[in-house]
Parts: structure tokens; sequence; C-alpha cells
């Protein structure tokens, strides 16, 4: 049986656990920042704290109905823009950062502890090592304006050279119609080169 002493014990430290992982999202302006992960962590830890305390059937049912609802928090802060899926960390160091109140309220201290260094390693290092990988492989959008005059073609053409670029064929979408020039961007993945193409058109 669960003493006073050792539910508050448990609750202190769910809030720290919380904690350190929300500073690093909060350093980063992150949509779930410091007191957001610290109130997770924090009911994670007395939701499971009650279950154990209940000693009944209901106990399975607290802990699967706690993972499900942390489901539904995460599934708000990600959205889709045109840069492409954002959120997806957040949604799941939400989820690990549950995970994490779950453990402290079962009393799985040295688990609880390891992952929650663990996951600020990952939050506060690994960024470096996935900004050098997105340098060698990232998508990015041109937009190019150009009317169409003689020698524009023969100009990027030098562009192209001169940058190591090469042309691939790509999804054309209108932007706009001024004068009597049609313009287009293009969406290019960098796998390794960067790619590049100009579209005019009367």
């Amino acid at each position: 049986m669960l003493t006073t002493e050792m539910i508050i014990i448990r609750i202190i430290l769910a809030l720290v656990a919380g904690g350190i992982i929300g500073l690093e999202r909060e350093y980063r302006d992150k949509t779930a920042g410091f007191r957001t992960l610290m109130l997770i962590s924090l009911g994670s830890c007395l939701f499971t704290i009650i279950s154990i305390l209940l000693v009944s059937d209901t106990m399975d049912r607290i802990v699967a109905n706690v993972v499900t609802g942390i489901g539904f928090i995460g599934g708000g802060v990600i959205f889709k823009s045109k840069e492409g899926v954002n959120g997806l960390t957040t949604a799941a160091t939400i989820w690990v950062t549950a995970a994490v109140g779950m453990a402290v309220g079962a009393g799985f201290y040295y688990a609880a502890g390891f992952t929650v260094l663990a996951t600020f390693i990952i939050l506060a290092f690994f960024y470096h090592i996935e900004m050098l990988i997105d340098r060698f492989n990232k998508e990015k959008i041109y937009i190019v304006k150009a009317s169409l005059e003689p020698g524009i073609f023969s100009n990027y053409e030098d562009v192209r050279q001169k940058n190591n670029l090469k042309f691939i064929v790509g999804k054309r979408t209108r932007l706009a119609k001024p004068n009597n020039c049609n313009l287009y961007n293009t969406r290019r993945s960098k796998r390794p080169r960067e790619i590049y193409r100009l579209y005019a058109k009367r």
C-alpha cells in the first residue's frame, strides 16, 4: 500500500521529469512547452497512482484510457502546412512524457529516469544531426519570375551550368499572369544536388 509520503514523492518526481523534458521544448518555443509537459507528466502519474490505490479490475482500464487521452492531445499539435507535416516531434514528446509520468507513478524510477535522460539528449542534441542530414536531402521550392525576353533561357542555362544543377521533369503550378508571361513554380528534392527549373510562357 502506498503511503502519503510515497505518493507525494512520486508526484514531485513526475513534475521534475516533465519539467526537464519541457525545458528543451520551451527553449525551442514549441506548442507543448515547460508547463504543458509538467502537467502531462503529473496527470499521468496521478492516474497511475489512483489505479494502484483502487486495487480492482479498473486498474488496467484507467491506464489504457490515459494512453488514449494522450493520443488526442498529441494529435492536436500535428498540423499540415505548405512546408509539410509539423508537430510530429512535439506529439511524440507528449506521448513519451506521459509514459514517464506513468512509470514514476508505478514506482519504476530507474526506467523513468533513463527515459528522461534519453529523451532530453534526443531533443537537444540530435536536432543538429537532423539538420546535417537535411543539407544532403532536402526538399526546396524555387520560384523564378521572369519576362519572356530574348536570351533569357541562355542566361539561366549559364546559371545552371555554373552551379552544377540539372533539369528534371516536375509538377507545374500556375502562380500569376503579369503582362504576357505565365509564371510557374516547381518543387524539387535535393538528392544530392539542387534541382532547378524555369518555366516561361507567353
